[in-house]
Parts: structure tokens; sequence; C-alpha cells
């Protein structure tokens, strides 16, 4: 009986980290469908289960962040909304950074970003 840990030792190492830190930096691609495309060809294109569980956790990161920015953005009009929106902001940019780290440190786990909501 293989163990799981052997079954995701099995893909190419350099591979993985490559790919999963393309679908967590693509956030950083100022084109908005470039960075949501980006993550999601390569969750249809892999067949490496790491590298789609990250690919999946940047799409849902992605879907959360602009939810997060049209609603504060909306609060910012009332003028309630700007500390939110400047976090929001500054989450964006830090958590898929954090994840980049993550995962060069261990490919063999995906990481999953904290306070999102799982939409896939």
């Amino acid at each position: 009986m293989v163990n799981n840990r052997d079954q995701y030792t099995e893909y190419d190492q350099d591979k993985r980290k490559l790919l999963s830190a393309l679908s967590h930096g693509a956030i950083f691609v100022s084109t908005l469908w470039v960075s949501v495309l980006l993550p999601l060809g390569i969750l249809l294109v892999s067949d490496d289960p790491v590298v789609k569980e990250n690919a999946r956790e940047s799409l849902n990161f992605h879907f959360n962040i602009w939810l997060y920015e049209i609603i504060f953005g909306a609060l910012a009009f009332i003028l309630i909304g700007w500390p939110f929106l400047i976090v929001v902001i500054l989450a964006s940019w830090v958590m898929p950074v954090l994840a980049i780290i993550k995962i060069f440190a261990n490919a063999n786990e995906s990481y999953r970003y904290p306070f999102i909501f799982h939409l896939l």
C-alpha cells in the first residue's frame, strides 16, 4: 500500500514549486483577466494534486479580494470603508508573498489562505 506522502513525491518538485508559485503570484499581474486565467489554466492543465489545490486556493483568494474590494470600496463613499479597503489592499500583496515562501519551503503541501470563503 502506497502512503499519501509517497504519492505526492512522485511528481517533479521543481515543476510543482514553479506552477504553485505562478498560481499564487498571478495576483501581481495588473491585468485583471490574466491574473485569473493563469491559475485557472494551471488548474485545468496540471495533473499534480498539490498544484491543482494551490491553483484552486489562488482562485478563491482572487474572488475573495474582489468581493472585499467591492464591498469596502462602496463603503468608502460614506467614509467608513477606507480603513478596511487599505487592509484588503495590503493583504492582497502580503498574503501571496507568504504563500510563495511557504511553497518554496515545502512543495508537498498546498497553502491555505486564512479568512477567505472557499467557492471552488
